[in-house]
């Protein structure tokens, strides 16, 4: 959702389609939800109350059940900040589950009022963010596609490169990058 990203793509490739997918939302949600637990837990830590701490996790994961779940169960009844914020992100999931345009739209609008109504500074941030990328966003529905295979393997070179530290040639450098990501097998064929 960089300007700069939108503004090369729009002079360079006019007629392409722009697609903010799902997994950069969710980053920007889970990132505001982390800043208004660590505000709340700031402000709790202050009166004396821990419970907050060590909770960043469940706030943060996909709960399956468990001993870990029934304590978050028990924070989200606390009525906490990050409790809401944590529920307006949660809402916005729904949205990928759509097949139509006017639902996904009137979901949004839903959303977006109440997370700009939630007196949480870091979420309406992100939903005015969202509003603003709305149209290439809904561009998912007509395209669903990312870039997550281009971004793991970006990971794994980066991988390589912070386990060698430094290469004397760039010829090595490829030659790593070409033997981690394709997954060679290096074992000497034993003779029979």
């Amino acid at each position: 959702m960089w300007p700069a990203y939108i503004n090369a793509i729009e002079s360079q490739l006019p007629s392409s389609c722009i697609v903010h997918d799902r997994f950069h939302i969710s980053q920007h949600l889970n990132v505001a939800v982390d800043k208004v637990r660590r505000e709340e837990h700031t402000e709790m830590k202050a009166q004396g109350d821990d419970h907050l701490k060590k909770t960043r996790y469940l706030w943060l994961a996909n709960h399956t059940g468990g001993e870990a779940d029934a304590y978050f169960d028990e924070l989200k009844n606390l009525q906490l900040k990050v409790a809401r914020a944590w529920s307006i992100k949660e809402l916005f999931r729904a949205f990928w589950e759509y097949q139509v345009a006017g639902w996904v739209r009137r979901h949004f609008d839903s959303w977006y009022s109440w997370a700009t109504r939630s007196r949480l500074e870091p979420i309406k941030i992100v939903a005015r963010m969202i509003k603003n990328h709305l149209d290439n966003i809904l561009t998912w529905f007509k395209h669903p596609i990312s870039n997550s295979v281009s971004e793991g393997l970006n990971s794994k070179i980066q991988t390589v490169k912070s386990n060698a530290r430094d290469y004397r040639s760039f010829e090595s450098y490829r030659a790593s990058i070409l033997f981690y990501c394709g997954k060679l097998d290096m074992a000497p064929e034993l003779s029979q």
